[in-house]
């Protein structure tokens, strides 16, 4: 491997895969990881866009307690690729694998290596590596980081928002290395900062809902960083679960991957914080590196469901559809206005697209695709994707407001909210929620209940038409609800690609639902 060469990343979350990104990055190849459960098709997609030479993966890795292979979806992969010339293989779980001519153990090349290397210096720009994310068409972009700025932020963030004290704190990261929130807090921005690091190859419930408590308790974690959808997961689960574990050791815990709701916030900081654990809400993105919108601790009063504001030296803004700032009370889209040091730097090898898609809907001010609001006060509050704004009747209503509403309900344990096309309103909203205990369908008169409960909470305008309840809800594997699959499902088309879901059978289960809940319109 050269200077620039692309080198894809299939591993389970073990010490060899950060060994492996650290290794690109030390001899300037560009890593590419790819989250270990995704397809084979998804995979040499990747494989394809970013033109890798070598593959790294593992004979497997541990998924509720057994071996599940990975080297399998690998060969399929790349097996009608020749530009792939080598996959190296880490011995994990010591299943059977399929061995080709091009195939090499790690342990075989690992233990004859030299322990001597001199790094070689990069300039600041040189690629650091690329991130896969989903987008509007069915090619995944490729978001471009490169070395220096990504990395200055990447490590004063961690810093700065977990008020870091690396002597002291056991800091854990809850995501996957798959992901940008892997790779920016997991990897660069606590290594960088001399942390010590909690890594878990696993699953929350295995082999028992309170695995994670469990890990803080036994490693007494200081710092913990997880989604709401996790969050919420454990709500469901019951408050007498954490209530079993000391989680003392806790001193900041920390929210990422979309906007949390003030129920699940409130939920965390009681259950998990012991109600006085400062709660960091971050908002950022794959494309803007590291955190960009957080409380910070012992600085911020944070409020339940608000990002709060921007880090200092990053300009973020709210603005209305002329690309002008709202005022505080107002909500918009949020914007970026001046270059921050973790930028991306280009969708790799489609320069317009990266144009197309981030700089053309305001002029001279970065568009992350998401709403806002400001409250009286200026502080931010996430509203999610701008796709994911409804209009009823003329009204802008955000799924991220229903849904809050809907959860904040006794009854409700997890709610997802898309709007339907209706002839009358436009569009019309249409609820599914995991009902605590359980229950299959939604009773006629909790249906009515919920109903106001939203309307009292944010108004008329903003009760749902129609409310299904689904056993679980189709997200994927960083724990995003997929509401682009709920609205095929709702305007009765057929459902989408459903390859990034962590179970798509699920999707299944819920279009059944469907006749049930017309009974009650």
């Amino acid at each position: 491997m050269t200077k620039g060469d692309r080198v894809a990343i299939y591993m389970p979350m073990i010490p060899e895969t950060v060994v492996a990104m650290l290794a690109c990055a030390r001899i300037g190849a560009v890593h590419m990881v790819v989250f270990g459960g995704f397809s084979v098709d998804a995979l040499g997609q990747r494989l394809d866009d970013s033109q890798a030479k070598l593959v790294i993966t593992a004979d497997g890795g541990y998924r509720r307690g057994k071996p599940s292979a990975l080297k399998p979806a690998v060969d399929g992969a790349v097996a009608d690729r020749p530009a792939v010339e080598n996959v190296l293989v880490v011995r994990r779980t010591g299943q059977d694998v399929e061995w080709n001519e091009r195939d090499v153990w790690w342990h075989d090349v690992v233990e004859t290596a030299s322990t001597e290397h001199t790094p070689e210096a990069h300039d600041a720009e040189h690629p650091l590596y690329i991130m896969y994310t989903s987008g509007t068409t069915a090619k995944p972009k490729g978001i471009l980081h490169t070395t220096g700025g990504y990395l200055t932020q990447a490590s004063y963030t961690h810093w700065a928002v977990f008020d870091l004290k690396p002597e002291t704190d056991v800091y854990w990261c809850a995501a996957d290395i798959g992901w940008v929130t892997g790779h920016s807090y997991i990897v660069y921005g606590p290594l960088s900062n001399a942390a010590t690091v909690v890594m878990y190859e696993g699953t929350p419930d295995t082999p028992h809902k309170g695995r994670f408590w469990e890990l803080i308790e036994k490693y007494k974690v200081t710092i913990a960083y997880m989604a709401p959808t996790a969050i919420r997961t454990f709500m469901k689960w019951g408050d007498e679960i954490p209530a079993e574990y000391d989680l003392s050791s806790l001193r900041v815990i920390g929210s990422v991957g979309e906007p949390i709701n003030p129920e699940a916030y409130m939920w965390y900081r009681k259950n998990i914080g012991g109600g006085k654990t400062p709660v960091v809400d971050t908002w950022w993105q794959t494309e803007t590196g590291a955190i960009m919108v957080s409380p910070l601790p012992g600085v911020t009063s944070g409020k339940p469901g608000a990002a709060m504001r921007a880090i200092p030296g990053v300009v973020a803004d709210v603005v209305d559809e002329e690309g002008k700032s709202v005022p505080d009370g107002e909500g918009g889209f949020i914007v970026i206005r001046e270059p921050w040091p973790s930028m991306l730097r280009g969708i790799w090898g489609d320069d317009q697209r990266y144009k197309d898609t981030y700089w053309s809907r305001f002029e001279g001010l970065y568009f992350p695709g998401d709403g806002a609001k400001k409250d009286e006060d200026g502080d931010l509050w996430l509203l999610g994707r701008v796709d994911d704004v409804m209009l009823v009747s003329g009204h802008n209503i955000s799924t991220t407001e229903v849904e809050s509403a809907l959860v904040s309900h006794p009854k409700v344990a997890e709610a997802a909210v898309v709007g339907a096309v209706d002839k009358v309103t436009g569009q019309a909203i249409v609820g599914f929620v995991i009902l605590r205990g359980g229950a299959e369908e939604v009773p006629a008169d909790l249906v009515q209940e919920l109903r106001n409960h939203v309307g009292t909470s944010l108004g008329p305008i903003a009760k749902p038409a129609r409310l299904l309840a689904v056993p679980e809800l189709p997200k994927t594997r960083s724990g995003k609800i997929m509401r682009r699959l709920l609205r095929d499902i709702a305007e009765e088309r057929e459902v989408g690609d459903t390859s990034t879901l962590t179970d798509s059978s699920i999707m299944d289960v819920i279009a059944k639902q469907l006749p049930s809940a017309r009974k009650g319109d």
